[in-house]
């Protein structure tokens, strides 16, 4: 495994985050231990979860079962963890989003269902257009204070959000965000324009989620009746690309590399970019992606990767203007 430092500090993870969103719903406690184990073995000691994971408002399904695998002991010290706080936790008005009251609380939960002291990355999971940000920062400051919360990190972020987060922290004499996480894979371009510019003048590592487009990218043609690309969603994706996935594929096979290789190996040569969130629902799948570490794309490669899947053009104005 390579590793590579989380933005400006000096906090070292594995270049591909270990997802844990299918922990519970569609993996077995058994078979996320499992995965979990797997991981740590193939050196991935960059964890993502989230309080409202697990498809049962309020119960913390997921950060519960990562909270009993750490409580097998030998495991807590070896991982980043991260989580993340916004969604509803519950059917009262201050059981979401980004109130003070609220970023206390979920933490506390957080930190009870993953029996833990500590969380590496806490990080909020959209945008709260209504709780200023010194709210947000005096909540997170006292956090950091406890010991509770290591660092802070934003995630569906537009960049002007990341540029008002890092003003006020300035202000505050705060490190602020180091790290967004966002949608971004090489058929969901568009934080190229204004995310990834932010991130890099503000120094944040940027963390992909859903690398390969809920597997479409994972070579979708010849499986789209199984796992994410049986969805509506992905079928309606592999319907309105199948000439842009075709060449895809057919590209992927001159390589000698497997579509889901190539996707997630792309996003770690673009820059900013600190590790891809991949979402294993098996073992077998974690070991499919490990490869995609060592996949180096020359130019021409890249080149050709961007004929197929075009960005907008690069990072705003020069995308679009002069």
């Amino acid at each position: 495994m390579q590793y590579t430092q989380l933005g400006r500090t000096g906090l070292q993870v594995s270049r591909l985050c270990l997802g844990t969103m299918n922990f519970g719903p569609d993996t077995p406690e058994k078979e996320s231990y499992t995965i979990m184990d797997r991981a740590l073995e193939a050196g991935i000691n960059f964890f993502d979860t989230a309080n409202v994971y697990g498809r049962k408002m309020g119960e913390g399904v997921t950060e519960n079962i990562i909270g009993r695998w750490f409580a097998q002991g030998g495991r807590r010290e070896k991982v980043v963890l991260a989580t993340k706080v916004f969604g509803r936790m519950g059917d009262w008005p201050n059981q979401r989003r980004l109130s003070a009251l609220n970023i206390r609380q979920a933490c506390e939960e957080s930190l009870r269902r993953l029996q833990t002291d500590h969380i590496d990355l806490y990080q909020m999971h959209h945008i709260d257009r209504s709780a200023p940000w010194e709210e947000i920062w005096q909540a997170m400051e006292v956090l950091v204070y406890q010991g509770k919360v290591l660092y802070v990190g934003s995630s569906n972020f537009a960049g002007w959000h990341i540029a008002q987060a890092q003003v006020a922290a300035h202000v505050r004499n705060f490190m602020g965000l180091v790290s967004e996480q966002s949608l971004y894979n090489l058929m969901q371009r568009s934080i190229e324009l204004e995310v990834i510019p932010a991130c890099q003048g503000y120094g944040l590592g940027l963390i992909p989620w859903s690398p390969l487009n809920r597997g479409v990218l994972g070579g979708a043609l010849g499986t789209a009746n199984e796992g994410r690309r049986s969805t509506s969603e992905a079928t309606e994706i592999i319907e309105k690309h199948q000439k842009q996935l075709a060449a895809y594929e057919e590209f992927c096979n001159g390589l000698g590399e497997a579509p889901a290789d190539v996707a997630l190996a792309w996003l770690l040569q673009q820059p900013a970019v600190t590790a891809p969130i991949i979402g294993p629902r098996t073992k077998d799948q974690l070991d499919g992606n490990l490869h995609a570490v060592d996949l180096n794309l020359d130019e021409t490669a890249l080149k050709k990767l961007d004929e197929i899947w075009p960005g907008p053009g690069g990072a705003a104005p020069e995308a679009y203007a002069w």
